[in-house]
């Protein structure tokens, strides 16, 4: 079977200070039919040495424009438990989710911190409350921290808060260039590009870190290199299409999946 895409991108993500602040845990690595290996992507020229959560959501939108099939993997939750919906009495849409998400926690905002909207300082955050108690059922299976698990190791409670709204930012800008996977459907339509959900640790222990690799580093470099190696080698398309009965087929349609949970 013929490779999917020609660009394979892995982004560690990072949900401190603001969507404007050079951050050192903001790391993207990417193949492709050139570059095999995946190379570190480095920032536009600036007083800047990092990465900016807007600048990556701006470099994605130019990606994306150009006709190169390519899947970008990023390690943060996309959606909410079920249960988040039913609570707030949210229409079970992942679009109208996002939108409904970014009024109540503008963090795309200039100056604004996860943790302002968390204290009362700046949208509506209150509103919209989540218990560390709730899991999606693709966090149950490969047991991942739950979203709304904040200030414990490992967690990503606040990437995920912080990087919603650029979801919907690259959604609006985008259209149909992209496929939000599943949210669109479990099947990537051939030379469309796509984000899907990443989630290092379970590959990390497949590819060595280079020499003087930070930890946000490889978890990047971790995510182009295996979406590169797994189209290549055909098991992209089983980690597509996981084995799930029709119930929790639906319920992940809106809670969205990480990558690789369920595959064969």
């Amino acid at each position: 079977m013929p490779a999917a895409f020609r660009r394979y991108v892995g982004i560690d993500y990072s949900g401190a200070r603001t969507p404007s602040d050079s951050l050192k845990g903001l790391r993207i690595y990417m193949a492709g039919s050139e570059n095999p290996e995946p190379v570190e992507v480095l920032p536009p020229p600036s007083p800047r040495k990092y990465w900016t959560r807007r600048g990556i959501a701006m470099w994605l939108e130019d990606l994306l424009r150009e006709d190169v099939p390519t899947i970008v993997g990023i390690d943060h939750s996309f959606s909410f438990p079920l249960r988040y919906f039913e609570v707030h009495h949210l229409e079970p849409d992942w679009y109208v989710f996002l939108d409904d998400f970014q009024r109540h926690w503008p963090t795309d905002e200039e100056h604004i911190y996860v943790d302002f909207v968390r204290d009362g300082l700046a949208g509506n955050g209150a509103a919209r409350q989540g218990s560390p108690k709730w899991r999606r059922i693709t966090e149950e299976r490969c047991k991942a921290k739950s979203s709304f698990h904040f200030d414990v190791q490992g967690s990503v409670a606040k990437s995920t808060h912080s990087g919603l709204p650029w979801l919907l930012y690259l959604h609006r800008k985008l259209g149909d260039r992209v496929h939000f996977w599943p949210f669109d459907g479990w099947h990537i339509p051939s030379g469309r590009s796509a984000i899907v959900e990443a989630y290092p640790s379970m590959w990390r222990y497949a590819f060595t870190a280079r020499e003087g690799m930070t930890s946000d580093q490889h978890d990047a470099y971790t995510v182009a290199a295996w979406l590169r190696r797994a189209d290549q080698d055909g098991l992209l398309q089983a980690a597509l299409h996981p084995h799930l009965d029709p119930a929790d087929q639906a319920v992940a349609q809106v809670e969205g999946w990480i990558l690789g949970v369920g595959s064969a």
